[in-house]
């Protein structure tokens, strides 16, 4: 099994109270429902995107809760499944942004795999029924996971989406104030959903200023295209 570097910053988590409690209630709604995604696959963001890659961060809120949809990543869902109407909305900024012709799939394992974290702030839900393992512990986990990344010496960029995804600027600022509160690029809009994208997704231009911030941090910029047909596969633990 596969030790990413995850693991030293995080392990401590695993022997929190609230770590326990939560482990106990997913344990306890995949006895009695469907959860999304499969086990194998929760923590499967940390495993495409080593802690050393990580560059830019795109924050969603919780998984997909249709049947085949959610895998790890935020906003992605597997070739072969049909693509949410705000990842079409993504695809769309990202044609007009950077030219990047809206791709046949909704994967965005080949974003992961080039030091993009997505991450959502929950990282379990029930079938058919959106946020609703938000409040029981994910949120702790996942806050650490993203002072994490703002702690580090390297400048990064945070993309945040929607109300949700933007309630987390302070922690990136609070995080990265014991050194350089102004390290990072906080990227903002309107979530891309087919309710919010017209009023502020759309035109944002997202990954051009994401990459432009990288540059004028002397860090690389992000190959944003998605022709490519990644390998597929993460570890069922999460950061051992």
């Amino acid at each position: 099994m596969t030790t990413t570097d995850w693991n030293p910053v995080l392990r401590g988590e695993f022997d929190e109270p609230y770590w326990r409690e939560l482990q106990a209630f997913v344990t306890s709604e995949r006895a009695a429902h469907t959860v999304y995604p499969p086990r194998d696959e929760v923590f499967a963001a940390l495993h495409l995107t080593p802690l050393a890659d990580v560059r830019v961060v795109i924050l969603g809120q919780d998984p997909y809760h249709g049947p085949r949809q959610a895998h790890g990543l935020a906003f992605s869902v597997r070739r072969g499944v049909r693509i949410p109407p705000s990842l079409r909305n993504i695809h769309q900024e990202l044609r007009d942004d950077v030219g990047v012709e809206p791709p046949d799939h909704g994967n965005l394992e080949a974003w992961a795999r080039r030091g993009v974290l997505l991450l959502n702030t929950s990282l379990t839900v029930r079938a058919g029924q959106a946020a609703s393992h938000s409040g029981k512990g994910w949120e702790t986990f996942t806050d650490r996971v993203i002072s994490t990344v703002a702690s580090s010496d390297q400048s990064m960029v945070f993309i945040l989406w929607g109300n949700h995804a933007r309630q987390k600027k302070s922690l990136i600022v609070a995080s990265a104030a014991g050194d350089d509160p102004d390290r990072h690029s906080v990227i903002e809009s309107t979530h891309p959903s087919p309710f919010a994208a017209r009023n502020g997704f759309f035109g944002s231009r997202p990954f051009s200023r994401a990459n432009e911030a990288l540059v004028a941090a002397g860090r690389t910029p992000v190959d944003w295209s998605l022709d490519a047909d990644p390998a597929s596969g993460s570890e069922s633990n999460p950061v051992a």
